[in-house]
């Protein structure tokens, strides 16, 4: 580590101002502090509120992603493997037959080596491309303006291939992950100015824009010819019933079904929430309120039934395991950019995406997820909630003053 440091010192005038290279400052900037903690000191009085600089907050993001990106990888090759099985292939199309033969991991669905090892041949080449583009773009971006590389992409990038099905097309992935830096991120100012959740607002693009590579009962599992629907889908056609005859609570907890890549298990996000909450970067006000709102509808719904909508029959313990519901409430509603800012503002921004979540599910079964849309609904009203938050705490405080 000494011969790069010593590397990057010598370059560094090349960076700065006046020298040849002084328009890709950001890239080396970004290169610098990724690697090493910031040699600057302030010159002046300085006003610390604690030691968690952007970098150790993000990276901190990162590793309470880590279960979700391990169980992204075995669930995926569990799929996979399994759905071999059944159709009785022997072994993947591709150059991911090629990769495992050549390991000599094999397909067995009952191997835990087997089935990440598969899984990575999916989910490591999305996340290295969504780095890729959308790190060119930052880059792109940062040298036109003239700042800094914000190491915000560094959960964005990993976000986004989690929230994806295995078998998205590459270039769908790469335009995806352009729309959500671009259009939702970029286009507004850059970190710190977006109001829509970059990562969400590249998968709505590709919902909307390409449905056919992004839902359905025939993206889920990566096995050619093979078609299986995520519980929330059997939910929607059929009722919960139909959903217990396949599979187990537990293993909806667990999240050994079909689904986006990384949001299947609420077991891995509950154990992101711990890391979150425990270090104070995710807001436990925003997860509580989300939960309360959702159970608390679904609730509702469910006592009152319904002989023509099978969702009402859904309880709230089937709504919190399924889809992206944990993984949504854990990481993307607590978007400290895109959420409220505001304590009050947090509980009521909460409860709006927990509600909205079980009204497109329950109400409109044509989206049985849900999740992604109410989590986008809720950044759209975030600043209109915290206005009035602070608006009404203004006016509370010169009533208590007399002014």
């Amino acid at each position: 580590m000494k011969l790069i440091r010593k590397f990057l010192d010598s370059q560094a005038r090349q960076f700065h101002k006046g020298g040849k290279l002084e328009k890709l400052y950001p890239v080396y900037e970004m290169i610098d502090t990724f690697l090493y903690t910031p040699g600057e000191v302030t010159k002046e009085s300085s006003h610390v509120r604690d030691s968690l600089d952007l970098k150790r907050l993000m990276i901190t993001v990162v590793v309470a992603l880590l279960p979700c990106i391990c169980f992204a990888m075995y669930n995926t090759g569990f799929q996979a493997n399994g759905a071999l099985e059944k159709v009785g292939l022997s072994g993947a199309s591709g150059w991911r037959g090629g990769v495992i033969d050549l390991i000599g991991c094999g397909y067995d669905p009952t191997s835990i080596w087997a089935n990440i090892i598969h899984g990575s041949l999916y989910f490591l080449p999305l996340l290295v491309l969504t780095f890729v583009v959308g790190g060119f773009w930052e880059a792109l971006f940062s040298i036109t303006r003239g700042h800094e590389i914000n190491e915000g992409f560094l959960v964005t990038g990993t976000l986004f291939p989690l929230i994806l099905p295995p078998t998205i097309p590459y270039w769908q992935a790469a335009l995806g992950i352009t729309f959500g830096v671009v259009v939702a991120k970029e286009l507004f100012g850059g970190v710190g100015r977006n109001f829509l959740n970059p990562a969400l607002s590249g998968r709505a693009f590709l919902f909307f824009a390409y449905p056919a590579q992004i839902s359905g009962d025939s993206v889920w599992i990566a096995a050619d010819g093979f078609s299986g629907a995520t519980p929330l889908s059997q939910a929607a056609a059929g009722g919960i019933e139909t959903v217990k005859e396949s599979i187990t609570w537990l293993d909806a907890f667990i999240g050994i079904i079909p689904g986006s890549m990384g949001e299947t298990s609420t077991l891995a996000c509950l154990i992101g929430a711990i890391i979150l909450i425990a270090t104070g970067i995710g807001s436990w006000r925003i997860m509580v309120s989300v939960l309360i709102g959702a159970v608390g509808l679904s609730f509702f719904f469910n006592s009152i039934g319904s002989t023509t909508n099978l969702m009402f029959s859904m309880s709230p313990s089937w709504h919190v395991v399924l889809g992206g519901f944990a993984f949504g409430l854990v990481f993307m509603a607590t978007d400290p950019v895109s959420a409220a800012m505001t304590q009050t503002g947090q509980w009521i921004y909460g409860v709006l995406i927990g509600c909205m979540v079980i009204l497109i599910r329950v109400v409109n079964p044509a989206f049985p997820e849900g999740m992604m849309l109410a989590i986008l609904f809720g950044n759209v009203w975030a600043p209109l909630i915290d206005y009035y938050v602070v608006k009404s705490n203004i006016k509370r405080r010169k009533q208590r003053h007399g002014k």
